[in-house]
């Protein structure tokens, strides 16, 4: 895991000749010192605590050992009324996804609302024929008026493959690959749906991944034709914790974008000129996931892999980032890819095939509570500041920052952040107070800036980078 990293030594001075003005606040002082305070983990939710002690890692075998059973889940398998009364294929699959969340939802007293999202793919290299897919979800629509319009997300996705996506006579169990990812969205639905939150949660289980990221492609392009205001999206694609040697189920690893995918050629520029390679809507989200995992001890601890994916492979956190969503891709440390796209078979002592024996269940369920933590901290509290500016119209050595105001009325103060710029994470933090704008003495060309919003329990937004304005 990529730890916060302490105070930096030619800071230490600094703080005993500041900390006459120490104790003001910010908006009285109009300024502020550059020494901040050690970024530290976020305050414990106690209802969140208490919601992912009932992650189950029973509950969780149980749902993919039900996927399994299907035989196969290939996009193109049968989805006609037979195959689907027969429990074979992904139609089937499919059917009992929906039935699951409607199971929760009536648990619940009605509160997830349970929807397919239907479309027909034509035809293309590995769909032999247009095909209806269909993607499962249920949402927990939040309380606040205000706040409901935010959306936080996460999907995992239910179809599965053999070593030829067109193989539709061989089983193909899919247990890790990615019936983990597809529990892991199960299991946040069934815990959290017990609690209310201000903002919205989806739980999503997509097909068509194996084929071109279809399903999560059509889903993300509805969002945004829509304006969902998705704030975050959680992929989780491999979690299943492959008991082979060599494996770490003490991390997992968090992949995102740099550069964002949905990016202008205007905004690549100032990108590139300001250093905010490393900066993206999605990088802020993968350090959220990071701040949460040290705030609550779930039993896995993310580790920040700063590309988009693995080399030569791809998720569906990728179409909500080419929709320009945050989103980040959740996989297990190490991969065994003998149990991956491959038919179930045995070639020279070698056992090949995606089997639930293969699968770490306490794993998974301590990768669920990672989710659900996130989704649940985030859907608690403020919507990130809008607007967020560093003044660039004067050449100084001071940095004033402004922003807008989140959205609705959580947020009761906000936070500037900042780290160097060879830095992975979010390093100093400066308390501003119930304000729009700090003046901090410290160079604006020497760190990278954010700012997030904070409620009265201590819940935190995602941060935001500052643009600059002349």
């Amino acid at each position: 895991m990529i730890s916060h990293l302490v105070k930096r030594p030619w800071l230490t001075g600094l703080l005993l000749v500041l900390a006459a003005n120490a104790g003001l606040p910010a908006q009285d002082k109009g300024s502020t010192d550059k020494s901040g305070s050690a970024a530290e983990p976020m305050a414990v939710d106690a209802r969140i605590s208490a919601a992912l002690q009932r992650v189950s890692a029973e509950r969780i075998r149980a749902n993919v050992e039900k996927l399994v059973s299907f035989g196969t889940r290939v996009t193109i398998s049968p989805q006609d009324s037979s195959s689907i009364a027969a429990g074979h294929g992904v139609g089937a699959a499919r059917e009992w996804i929906k039935s699951e969340f409607e199971q929760y939802s009536k648990d619940c007293g009605g509160c997830l609302e349970v929807k397919t999202d239907r479309f027909t793919e034509p035809a293309a290299d590995r769909i032999p024929q247009p095909t209806e897919i269909t993607n499962v979800y249920a949402v927990l629509k939040g309380t606040d008026a205000a706040s409901a319009k935010r959306i936080i997300l996460v999907t995992g996705h239910y179809d599965s493959r053999n070593s030829d996506t067109l193989d539709l006579k061989g089983d193909a169990p899919g247990a890790n690959d990615d019936g983990s990812g597809t529990a892991v969205s199960l299991e946040c639905a069934r815990v959290l749906s017990t609690l209310k939150f201000p903002a919205t949660i989806v739980f999503l289980a997509v097909a068509g991944e194996e084929q071109g990221l279809n399903g999560s492609h059509h889903f993300a392009k509805m969002a945004r034709e829509e304006g969902w205001n998705i704030e975050a999206v959680l992929n989780n694609d491999i979690v299943g914790g492959d008991s082979s040697a060599g494996q770490d189920h003490s991390v997992v690893r968090v992949f995102s974008e740099g550069l964002p995918a949905a990016a202008t050629e205007q905004e690549i520029r100032q990108i590139r000129g300001l250093g905010g390679e490393n900066d993206s809507a999605s990088r802020q989200l993968a350090r959220y996931v990071a701040d949460v995992g040290r705030t609550y001890h779930v039993g896995v601890k993310p580790l920040l892999v700063f590309r988009l994916d693995r080399y030569l492979r791809g998720g569906d956190h990728y179409s909500f980032n080419q929709q320009g969503y945050a989103a980040v891709r959740f996989t297990e440390f190490r991969e065994d890819f003998h149990h991956q796209h491959q038919n179930v078979r045995t070639e020279s002592g070698i056992e090949y095939g995606d089997l639930i024996k293969f699968v770490n269940f306490d794993y998974v369920a301590h990768v669920a509570r990672l989710n659900a933590a996130i989704l649940a901290s985030l859907a608690s509290g403020p919507a990130p500041p809008a607007n967020v500016h560093v003044l660039t119209k004067d050449l100084e050595n001071d940095s004033t920052i402004t922003w807008q105001a989140s959205s609705g009325d959580a947020a009761t103060e906000y936070e500037v952040l900042w780290r160097a710029t060879t830095s992975p994470e979010w390093e100093h933090v400066q308390k501003i107070g119930n304000v729009p704008r700090a003046t901090l003495k410290l160079s604006k060309d020497n760190v990278i800036f954010a700012v997030r919003a904070v409620d009265a329990g201590g819940h935190r937004s995602l941060t935001v980078v500052p643009t600059p304005e002349r």
